[in-house]
């Protein structure tokens, strides 16, 4: 059994409410990115806290029966999930968030995204779409269903015209991360407005683990490349959220408090910057 001392003690960022969410997470996705194996593991023998998913996985009615076979008490466990584009709209939304908590079991949401900043409306902008859900989140966030809300993939004029449409700043912004792709102005921008930011593919979907630097920083902490990524990441200051389906993976990605890079390391992954996104804005991702 693995210890759980290091994952307890997972530091924890804070929000502009004053939330605390675990730096660490382990991620979800569809087409496979799903093993209720793996996230009772994570719970319950690696003390992972923090668990990051999406109706659009369809995995959500999957990770209720995970986290209560673990036995890790629902206020232990930091659970987010996504609002899909295509129930983007005032009333829809509130309808999507009540069945994602009913399909997670739950009473309330600690994190509740958009998904996307495109939504393509017929005879709606995206920026009124935006606006019009964010209200509705708001208004989420107000009754207490969402302990803090947020969005993913918005770039910073996205969040520029919520704020100017909206009450609410974003509590968070998750964002794709790892070393060929940092978008450090976006970094700094959610820095400066008191938006979490938070990283999701940080091993680069497995490229970054072949990289010669990463290889070299690897062998010369004795660590994996995949804990190279995900300590560069967190030291970085975003909140992570890999993604893995094996147990053993998961409790290697777990052990990335008990070392720290030194700041010529940090450097050398920084310079392996080629702004490479493996997810893109004009992706069809929503369209599915």
């Amino acid at each position: 059994m693995a210890s759980t001392n290091e994952m307890l003690s997972c530091p924890k960022v804070a929000l502009s409410n004053g939330l605390k969410i675990p730096i660490f997470g382990l991620g979800t996705s569809h087409d496979g990115g799903y093993s209720h194996e793996a996230v009772v593991y994570a719970l319950r023998e690696c003390g992972v806290r923090h668990i990051d998913t999406a109706k659009r996985y369809d995995c959500e009615e999957h990770l209720a029966k995970a986290v209560q076979e673990s036995g890790v008490p629902r206020r232990d466990v930091w659970l987010t999930t996504k609002l899909w584009p295509g129930d983007y709209g005032y009333r829809t939304t509130k309808q999507a968030c009540k069945a994602s908590c009913a399909r997670l079991g739950v009473e309330y949401l600690d994190l509740y995204l958009m998904h996307w900043p495109d939504c393509m409306v017929p005879g709606r902008s995206n920026r009124e779409m935006r606006a019009e859900t964010w209200r509705a989140l708001e208004e989420l966030y107000d009754e207490g269903m969402c302990r803090a809300i947020g969005v993913s993939n918005f770039l910073i004029p996205h969040l520029e015209e919520l704020k100017e449409d909206c009450s609410i700043v974003p509590h968070v912004n998750q964002v794709e991360y790892h070393p060929f792709q940092q978008p450090e102005e976006m970094l700094q921008y959610c820095h400066q407005q008191g938006i979490v930011f938070e990283g999701y593919c940080p091993l680069a979907k497995g490229q970054a683990l072949s990289h010669p630097t990463i290889l070299k920083i690897a062998e010369k902490y004795e660590r994996t490349p995949s804990q190279i990524c995900i300590r560069w990441s967190i030291q970085n200051g975003a909140v992570t959220i890999p993604k893995s389906t094996k147990k053993e993976r998961i409790l290697e990605n777990c052990k990335v408090f008990e070392f720290s890079l030194g700041e010529e390391d940090m450097a050398c992954i920084r310079r392996l910057n080629s702004d490479t996104k493996l997810i893109h804005l004009s992706s069809p991702l929503w369209k599915g």
